[in-house]
């Protein structure tokens, strides 16, 4: 594979992720699982994208929590491996799904425990909940689109709350 073009891939993957919020380390990680597979050591990792150890520990466990990587033991290492899970962006979706449901919910909790609040401030919290609401929903079509193009390919899928 052309270095540059795999450096700009991974580069893109650094920005797209920072855009949304994510450390920039954290995509470039998920660009060297993408084009990789893994398994892959914190050694291997942090040469890869000239970064410390500390960088790729805690942008892993990042990426581990978001269901996109995973961690897997290698015979005879001591050492950690991660690899590119399985259905890594149903496993992404699938997560955000389950957290603006619930982020919606807290905030309509939040709301309940505030007897004294004006209209105006009733309006706006429900509007807040009404927007996780909203993300939820428009993730859960997302997963489902993936998860309908994996049953076309008669390939498994990951249900919401596994």
């Amino acid at each position: 594979m052309d270095k540059d073009a795999e450096n700009n891939f991974i580069e893109s993957l650094g920005l797209i992720l920072q855009a949304e919020g994510f450390p920039r380390i954290a995509g470039r990680l998920l660009g060297v699982f993408v084009l990789r597979g893994g398994p892959l050591s914190f050694q291997e990792l942090g040469n890869s994208l000239n970064i410390s150890r500390g960088s790729v520990s805690t942008n892993t466990r990042l990426l581990e929590s978001l269901g996109a990587v995973e961690r897997v033991a290698m015979p005879g290492e001591r050492q950690d491996f991660f690899k590119l899970a399985d259905m890594p962006y149903e496993r992404i979706a699938a997560g955000k799904v389950e957290r603006a449901k619930t982020a919606s919910e807290r905030v309509l909790k939040g709301r309940e425990a505030l007897p004294h609040c004006d209209d105006a401030a009733f309006a706006r919290i429900t509007e807040l909940s009404d927007f996780f609401s909203s993300i939820s929903i428009a993730c859960g079509h997302a997963l489902s689109n993936m998860q309908s193009s994996r049953a076309d390919a008669d390939l498994p899928r990951i249900v919401v709350g596994e």
